[in-house]
């Protein structure tokens, strides 16, 4: 036996139809399995709050071991878990190809899908998951809907807490009233022919942040794509299901999984790239995907095909340069290395997009904002999550940068809330929404 693995992580499908997955008593025993041998490890204490949580059950317990510690009592250890996948790609030494094979995110996932089965996941934390739906119904409104949400909105917020759970401190993404796919059809970029990279094309998976929150990421990758002479189509049949990943519901992951494939074959088939806006976004469709529908083509073909915005970037620079005409950004970049791009495992290419600028001075924040997706919003949650992603506020605070940006927006805004939380004096920093926007902004494509 070898103390820790010196191999490349390797994840394996999740056995979710099976009945044994659901069997409470066997669940419970592999609980115990993972929970002792990170208990005798504890290399990740400082990544999200659910290795604390664990560790100090265990410390105070009457042996100080894992036996004397009630199974009842895990749940805490389980509901903080925000499926970042971290301690499974960088800290962890005992995930498989290691005997022990040890993959806390995914036994994390396996037992809040027995709390779905078991109907421990209310209404309203179901509807919160229906970004598509909520979005579309917000976006009819949405100079009422950003009112209502927004946290100087006393009323609302505190009615939103009572009733959804929802922290009335928290920041949430904004509506927009016309959604990126309606943008793009109606405002298409021009195709720059002279540039190195013409021929290539790509299909821009809009994600539902991207068609119903900020579309902006959507028009500045748009642009900056089409001054690179690649020709794309934004297409954007649902979600991807990391809202419904989050609480377990595979079934519908799954489903989503089948028709989002299935849409985008064609385009596959005919030589186009695949690109998704956000991290969560492409980590679903490169690496979770082809774990809950193993045995479906159209999901294979979809993550062999699938590109991170900025890894795409990064790509075109290296094999046939980039087109002409970027400038330099005043003030400087702190990047942000959100959890889901690094779990990629594609390298920083956020960080390496911003290099390509000229005499662009970046800085890089390689942990977690804490935010968690819509873990982190919750009440209970909200001042948790600022403290997990305390470091990551105070980097960005001394950066000394004039803009912070995440690959991950809802991160971004995070941090910048967690910035306003070290208190003191505030540093002037503009957030940007994501790095292809500064890229963007560095060809004069957008504002």
């Amino acid at each position: 036996m070898r103390e820790g693995s010196l191999d490349a992580p390797v994840r394996h499908p999740i056995a979710w139809r099976d009945d044994e997955f659901y069997d409470e008593q066997k669940l419970d025993e592999e609980l115990r399995r993972v929970f002792d041998i990170c208990h005798g490890c504890r290399r990740c204490f400082n990544l999200c709050d659910s290795f604390p949580r664990l560790f100090d059950l265990i410390d105070e317990s009457e042996t100080g071991e894992l036996d004397s510690v009630d199974s009842k009592d895990f749940g805490p250890v389980i509901d903080a878990c925000t499926l970042c996948d971290l301690c499974f790609m960088t800290k962890c030494p005992y995930v498989p190809p290691h005997e022990f094979n040890l993959d806390f995110p995914h036994l994390m996932l396996r037992a809040r899908a027995v709390e779905l089965k078991n109907g421990k996941v209310g209404f309203v934390d179901k509807q919160l998951t229906e970004t598509d739906r909520n979005g579309r119904l917000a976006g009819r409104v949405s100079g009422l809907a950003n009112w209502a949400t927004d946290t100087k909105n006393g009323m609302t917020r505190g009615v939103m807490q009572a009733v959804a759970g929802v922290d009335r401190h928290a920041a949430l993404p904004k509506f927009t009233g016309k959604s990126f796919t309606a943008r793009a059809k109606a405002n298409p970029p021009k195709l720059n022919a002279d540039a190195p990279a013409h021929g290539r094309k790509a299909v821009i998976y809009a994600t539902c942040y991207g068609n119903y929150n900020n579309p902006e990421i959507g028009e500045a990758t748009q642009a900056v794509l089409a001054h690179n002479g690649v020709e794309t189509e934004v297409v954007y049949p649902e979600c991807c299901g990391m809202p419904q990943l989050e609480h377990g519901d595979l079934d519908r992951v799954s489903s989503k999984a089948a028709n989002i494939a299935a849409t985008l074959r064609p385009w596959i088939d005919k030589g186009y790239d695949v690109i998704a806006l956000v991290p969560s976004c492409a980590l679903m469709l490169k690496f979770e995907w082809p774990l809950i529908a193993p045995d479906d083509e159209n999901v294979k073909a979809l993550s062999q095909a699938t590109f991170d915005v900025s890894e795409y970037v990064v790509s075109i620079a290296a094999k046939e340069g980039l087109a002409p005409g970027l400038k330099p950004l005043d003030g400087g970049v702190a990047i942000h290395l959100a959890c889901h791009a690094r779990a990629q495992n594609m390298g920083a290419k956020a960080a390496e997009m911003m290099r390509l600028l000229p005499e662009n001075d970046v800085a890089v924040i390689e942990r977690c904002s804490g935010h968690g997706g819509s873990w982190g919003i919750m009440k209970g949650n909200f001042e948790v999550a600022l403290k997990v992603g305390k470091p990551t506020a105070r980097q960005a605070s001394k950066s000394g940068k004039k803009y912070v940006s995440s690959e991950c927006p809802l991160a971004g805004t995070h941090i910048m809330q967690g910035v306003e939380a070290l208190g003191g004096e505030t540093p002037e920093i503009e957030l940007a929404p994501h790095p292809i926007v500064l890229f963007a902004r560095a060809y004069g494509l957008a504002d």
